[in-house]
């Protein structure tokens, strides 16, 4: 009979392994922009404008307006502990899961695929002069807060200004 002591569970071992790279991955990305070749930065065209943070999940996408939508999944969050902002050509995202809801120390899990940890500041890429930040609309509903940053009116639709170009007789 084997002792009920001597029960490991890998899938728990192996996911705090693969959190730790993304983790890592991330910071590693946030890290100054660094190129790896001297100390300097990359170009705009290289940076990750939606860098991909482990946690939590979310969605970026475009709809047929041009409106931009976040979503995020933020299962055992309150509203009142999310916060919001624009700074620049950033939305500004962080939670906090509220000190009551914390795991407590010293549980013995036997699977854990739930991960209730603060997030720390996460920014995306909104740039100003395109989307209208003052009309934005948060709503958080069922764990999932979706976010709809509208393009600004009379922002042109068409994808770039046509230049006439004339033959110059000689």
């Amino acid at each position: 009979m084997r002792n009920p002591r001597s029960y490991v569970d890998l899938g728990s071992i192996f996911d705090q392994i693969f959190d730790a790279a993304h983790n890592f991955s991330d910071e590693l990305r946030n890290f100054n922009h660094f190129d790896g070749f001297g100390d300097r930065p990359h170009s705009d065209e290289n940076i990750d404008f939606y860098p991909h943070f482990s946690y939590p999940p979310m969605n970026v996408y475009m709809q047929s307006d041009r409106s931009m939508i976040f979503e995020f999944a933020l299962a055992g969050f309150d509203e009142k502990n999310i916060s919001l902002s624009f700074q620049g050509d950033y939305m500004t995202f962080s939670a906090r899961i509220g000190e009551e809801k914390l795991p407590e120390e010293n549980v013995r899990y036997f699977k854990r695929r739930l991960k209730l940890k603060d997030i720390e500041k996460q920014k995306y890429y909104v740039p100003l002069d395109r989307y209208a930040q003052d009309k934005v609309k948060a709503v958080f509903k069922n764990g999932i807060l979706k976010v709809v940053v509208p393009p600004k009116e009379g922002q042109d639709q068409n994808d770039g200004i046509k230049i006439e170009i004339i033959k110059e007789e000689p």
